[in-house]
C-alpha cells in the first residue's frame, strides 16, 4: 500500500459549562502571547473568555516547551474507577461549543498522541515487547477508525416489541412459556464524535496527555514501530483490546455491530489452544458435550467460568500487573474470576435505576445467548411487572451494576433472598488481552508473537 503522511489527531478531552485551565509557557491567541491561569464559560450559545464571546477559541503553543493543564477532567466515566484529575497536554488547545457546553479539544501529531495512549492505557514501565505490541494496536485502531470515517449514532440499538412481533420465549427455569415484553439490543461505538476524531476516555482509548510519568521506553517503543500497523486483506485492522479476557477472547460482532472480522475472533489465552482447564473453584458436573471450549453452550460456559483455568491472563504477579494497571486500576484485584452478591431489593433497585424500566421485583436473570468467550450477549431479565431481553455485553454490564460489571461472562446463582453473579474477565474481551500480553512479554515472547497470538492471520506493514 502507498505510504501516507503522519496525521494530526483531534481529541475531545472534556465537556462542561465552565472550564478552568492553565497555560504553562507562552501560547498564541489572536496573534498575542498569553499564559497563566484562565477560565471560560458557556453563555447564550457562545464561549465567554475575558468578557468576549466566541464560537471557538484556539491556543497555539509558542514553542515545544509550552504545555497546558485542564482542571477536573473526569476519567472512567460510569465505571468503578470514575474520578476527576488535573491533566497536562502538549499541542494545540481548542475550545468549541457542543451540546450546550464547552468541549476542550487537543490537536497533536498521531505518534505523539500514541506516546500518551500507551502511558495512559497501562503503566509506562511495562516490558519493551508489550509496549511495542500496544503501540501497534493503538496506532492501527486509530488509523482504521480515521480511515472509515463512518458517522453512526452513539448507542446504536435494535428494539423489538412483543405486541408487534409476537416474541415468545421459553428459556425460563420452569420451562413454561413466558411473554417477553420487548428485546433491546444496544451497543456503543466511537464514531459518534462528529467534532473531533476520538475522545480521551475508555470509550475510545485512554489519553491523558503527559500527566502520567512517561518512561523513555515508551518513546522508544513508538520510535521502533513508527508507522507500523496490523493489516488484514490489505486493510488496516480495527484492533480492539481489553484489560483481561478471562481465558478466551470474544468475537467483535458479539460486542458491537453485526459485522464479522476474521482477526477479531475467539482465542484461547494459553500456549496450548485446546488444553483442558484445571482446578475448579465451584465444582459442576462434567459438560454434556465433548467439546469443552464451545462456550456458546450454557453448560460449557458455566464450567469454564467457575473454573480456575490455565491462561496467560490468570496471574496475581504484582510486578506484571503493575505493567498494565495504573494506580487507580490497581484497586481492582479480583478481575480474572470475581463474584458479586445482590439481595432481591438491591438488584431490583439497580436495574430500575440503570435501565429506566420498572420491572418490579426481579424474579430471575436468564442467559439467552452467549458469545464465543462465554460472555452473555443477550440476557432475559424477568420481573414481576415485565420481562425484557437486553444486550449487548456493555448494556448488560451497565444494567446490573451501579457502575459496570467487570464483564458479561458470568453465571447466575439464585439464593433464598437474592442472586450471586460469578464471573470472569475485565472488559469486552475482544482482541488483545492486556494482562495476558504482559505475561507473554515477561515470558520472552516478541511483540510480533504477541500480536500473532491475539490477531490471527494478520500482517505488519509500515504505512508512513
Amino acid at each position: 500500500m502507498n505510504k501516507c503522511s503522519e496525521p494530526i489527531i483531534s481529541i475531545g478531552i472534556m465537556s462542561a459549562e465552565s472550564i478552568s485551565f492553565e497555560l504553562k509557557g507562552d501560547f498564541l491567541f489572536m496573534e498575542n502571547k498569553i499564559y497563566g491561569e484562565k477560565k471560560l464559560c458557556f453563555n447564550a450559545g457562545k464561549i465567554v473568555f475575558e468578557e468576549n464571546f466566541f464560537d471557538e477559541i484556539i491556543f497555539e503553543p509558542y514553542d515545544n516547551n509550552s504545555s497546558f493543564v485542564l482542571k477536573n477532567v473526569m476519567i472512567g466515566k460510569e465505571f468503578h474507577w470514575q474520578q476527576t484529575e488535573n491533566q497536562e497536554f502538549r499541542g494545540k488547545l481548542k475550545f468549541i461549543v457542543e451540546n450546550n457546553q464547552i468541549t476542550a479539544v487537543n490537536l497533536i501529531r498521531a505518534e505523539e498522541y500514541l506516546i500518551s495512549v500507551i502511558s495512559s492505557e497501562m503503566s509506562a514501565n511495562a516490558s519493551p515487547e508489550l509496549l511495542k505490541a500496544h503501540a501497534v494496536i493503538s496506532r492501527s485502531w486509530l488509523l482504521a477508525n480515521l480511515k472509515t470515517n463512518v458517522s453512526l449514532l452513539l448507542g446504536d440499538s435494535r428494539l423489538r416489541e412483543n405486541d408487534k412481533n409476537g416474541l415468545i420465549d421459553n428459556t425460563n427455569n420452569n420451562c413454561q412459556l413466558s411473554i417477553v415484553n420487548y428485546q433491546l439490543v444496544k451497543w456503543y461505538e466511537r464514531d459518534a464524535h462528529s467534532n473531533y476524531d476520538v475522545c480521551a476516555d475508555d470509550h475510545c482509548q485512554r489519553y491523558q496527555g503527559i500527566t502520567r510519568n512517561t518512561n523513555p521506553a515508551v518513546i522508544q517503543a513508538i520510535k521502533d514501530t513508527y508507522g507500523e500497523t496490523l493489516m488484514y486483506n490489505k486493510q488496516i485492522c480495527d484492533t480492539r483490546f481489553s484489560k483481561c479476557c478471562g481465558g478466551a477472547s470474544e468475537n467483535f460482532e458479539n460486542c458491537w455491530a453485526d459485522k464479522h472480522y476474521e482477526y477479531l475472533t475467539k482465542v484461547i489465552d494459553n500456549e496450548v489452544q485446546n488444553s483442558r482447564f484445571k482446578v475448579q473453584i465451584h465444582p459442576l458436573p462434567p459438560p454434556a458435550v465433548d467439546n469443552p471450549v464451545d462456550l456458546t453452550v450454557e453448560k460449557n460456559a458455566e464450567e469454564w467460568i467457575l473454573t480456575e483455568i490455565d491462561a496467560f491472563c490468570n496471574t496475581k504477579d504484582k510486578h506484571i500487573l503493575s505493567q498494565v494497571l495504573n494506580n487507580y486500576d490497581q484497586i481492582t484485584t479480583d478481575f480474572f474470576r470475581w463474584k458479586v452478591v445482590y439481595s432481591v431489593q438491591e438488584i431490583s433497585d439497580i436495574v430500575k435505576k440503570r435501565s429506566g424500566i420498572d420491572f418490579g421485583e426481579i424474579i430471575d436473570l436468564v442467559p439467552v445467548k452467549r458469545g464465543e468467550s462465554g460472555r452473555i450477549v443477550e440476557l432475559k431479565i424477568v420481573g414481576e411487572k415485565q420481562t425484557v431481553i437486553v444486550g449487548k455485553e456493555l448494556e448488560i454490564r451497565k444494567w446490573l451494576s451501579n457502575t459496570h460489571l467487570y464483564s458479561s461472562a458470568f453465571v447466575v446463582e439464585k439464593t433464598g433472598n437474592g442472586f450471586i453473579l460469578r464471573g470472569g474477565g475485565w472488559g469486552h474481551g475482544v482482541g488483545l488481552c492486556q494482562i495476558g500480553a504482559a505475561v507473554m512479554g515477561e515470558r520472552g515472547y516478541t511483540y510480533r508473537q504477541i500480536l500473532a497470538h491475539y490477531f490471527k492471520n494478520t500482517q505488519l506493514e509500515i504505512i508512513y
